[in-house]
């Protein structure tokens, strides 16, 4: 009995569903569905436009506003001598190029200045580099330079200009959101926008001279010629980084682009705002630079990071530490260290006087040791 009941049930169930089903699939009804279905896409792309209007559009816009007032547009005029052939003796010929690049206002000790690449301005002479900011034209006082960073600080008595917030490049991880505020092509105060693409870039080939300290940010933000000098901002408004080169086969942005993080520019600023020149950090040791990570397995340290000591600097830090020849350097300062280059600009970079944690690998076993950091130019007045 409640098997038959059960199957006369479904059958009339079936029955229903198909009646129902017809009459959902009739012309009307369709269209219906239909018209339905394009009003929730088209609702769904207003929520999207709203949405992305608040949280992207909008942010960058108040970045720009933010960050544009601080950012100036450098203009400077280069003396530079052109060989010549005058018969069988060569000769020099001066020839004046005039070079447009961009600036980011920053402050240290009060002191307000402008800081862009070297490269910008190299070669001319302060009554030859204009600097426009928010619609007005001045002249720099005084320049110091550091070729080794391509960094150049332009002191300026203009006590009014809109100081740049600083951000923290420690902070910044690839794939984080960036703007770019430059003059490409002599176009002042052009904005792009990208991500950070990685981190660490080293052992770049730039310019003819190269840039010796390199510890790049990497971007895909558009940076042109003229960008130089120019500030990289996160989504807070603050600088992480000054523009500084692009990697490029026509000349033009290819989407790969080099700024020096804002920690670096600043510890080279405030030494040249202090000292005139660069007190860079002095560690004592030759390194290694065929060392690799399968050398490293030979020994039994299987990290694929480090690099090797070669060679002790008398009465260095390296030497009073106690470091000697085969020492695998693995972190300095609790920085992992990549290459033999990575070493040496993370050493330059560190305050004179101050005790540095460096981890190295010894006799078989990893040790921590302190190091108390000392100013090159005491052991090489030339560098």
């Amino acid at each position: 009995m409640y098997s038959k009941q059960k199957n006369r049930f479904s059958i009339q169930t079936v029955a229903y569903l198909a009646l129902s089903l017809a009459a959902l699939l009739t012309p009307a009804n369709l269209v219906s569905q239909e018209m339905a279905a394009d009003d929730a896409r088209e609702q769904l792309y207003a929520e999207l436009a709203e949405q992305a209007a608040q949280e992207q559009f909008s942010i960058v816009r108040k970045i720009v506003k933010a960050t544009q007032p601080s950012v100036v547009h450098i203009e400077a005029k280069k003396n530079q001598k052109l060989k010549v052939s005058a018969g069988t003796a060569d000769a020099h010929q001066r020839s004046v190029i005039e070079e447009a690049g961009s600036g980011v206002v920053l402050q240290h000790r009060n002191q307000t200045f402008v800081v862009t690449n070297y490269h910008v301005v190299e070669d001319s002479d302060i009554e030859n580099i204009r600097i426009e900011a928010d619609g007005r034209f001045f002249y720099p006082t005084r320049i110091e330079h550091d070729s080794s960073t391509d960094l150049s600080v332009l002191f300026t008595d203009q006590s009014d200009l809109d100081v740049a917030r600083i951000g923290n490049n420690n902070e910044v991880q690839i794939g984080d959101f960036v703007v770019a505020v430059g003059s490409p092509f002599g176009l002042s105060h052009s904005v792009s926008y990208g991500i950070i693409s990685a981190k660490g870039r080293r052992d770049l080939e730039l310019g003819p001279q190269g840039v010796r300290f390199q510890d790049f940010l990497q971007t895909d933000a558009a940076i042109n010629p003229g960008n130089s000098g120019g500030p990289l901002i996160n989504l807070r408004g603050e600088v992480i980084g000054i523009n500084t080169a692009i990697a490029s086969n026509s000349g033009g942005s290819d989407g790969i682009g080099f700024s020096i993080p804002i920690q670096m520019v600043m510890r080279i600023a405030r030494d040249l705002i202090d000292y005139g020149e660069v007190r860079r950090g002095f560690l004592g040791v030759s390194l290694d630079s065929r060392y690799s990570s399968e050398k490293g397995r030979s020994i039994g340290l299987d990290l694929n990071y480090g690099t090797r000591v070669s060679g002790i600097t008398p009465e260095s830090p390296a030497e009073v530490a106690d470091f000697q020849v085969g020492v695998i350097i693995l972190e300095f300062g609790g920085v992992k260290i990549a290459s033999d280059s990575h070493l040496v600009t993370e050493v330059s970079l560190r305050e004179i006087g101050n005790e540095v944690p460096v981890k190295i690998f010894r006799a078989g076993k990893i040790k921590l040791v302190a190091v108390k950091i000392q100013n090159r130019r005491a052991f090489d007045p030339r560098d």
